[in-house]
């Protein structure tokens, strides 16, 4: 695929599976031997779009009014990069803690592979430390 068709791949991804919670187009766009690395923890992988679908409901549960930004995007016929920016509320239970009602902001920025038409694999890095720290999680001076 062309590299304009890979960024519209990665921003309709973000717009629907992120913003909307549209868990079709993960099936949709994620191959089924799609892997996707770091999502959970730095080292956690996804397998296949049954698995990030889960992590998906169980994100969007937690922050139900999640939205997402692309900052920045740009890709080749094979790979795409995307810097995303997010707010949202921590007020469901779905991440083993419960509801802290507290706003969250974060960054991050998620590398793809295509193959097909299709997400292959994707790594993420996002702050997740600093996620935790603002719901109420961990505390900072644990952190440091």
């Amino acid at each position: 695929m062309s590299a304009e068709e890979n960024v519209q791949i990665m921003r309709r991804w973000f717009q629907e599976v992120w913003n909307e919670g549209r868990t079709e187009t993960i099936h949709e766009l994620f191959s089924s031997e799609g892997v996707a690395h770091g999502q959970e923890s730095p080292e956690a992988e996804l397998c296949g779009p049954a698995e990030f679908e889960a992590f998906v409901k169980k994100t969007r549960g937690a922050f139900p009014d999640m939205k997402l930004a692309v900052e920045d995007v740009f890709a080749t016929a094979d790979k795409g990069v995307l810097r995303w920016s997010g707010v949202m509320t921590h007020t469901g239970n779905t991440m083993d803690m419960p509801a802290s009602g507290r706003p969250v902001r974060l960054r991050g920025i998620t590398l793809v592979r295509f193959a097909g038409g299709k997400v292959v694999e994707s790594w993420d890095n996002w702050d997740q430390l600093g996620m935790l720290q603002q719901i109420g999680a961990v505390s900072p001076a644990v952190a440091a």
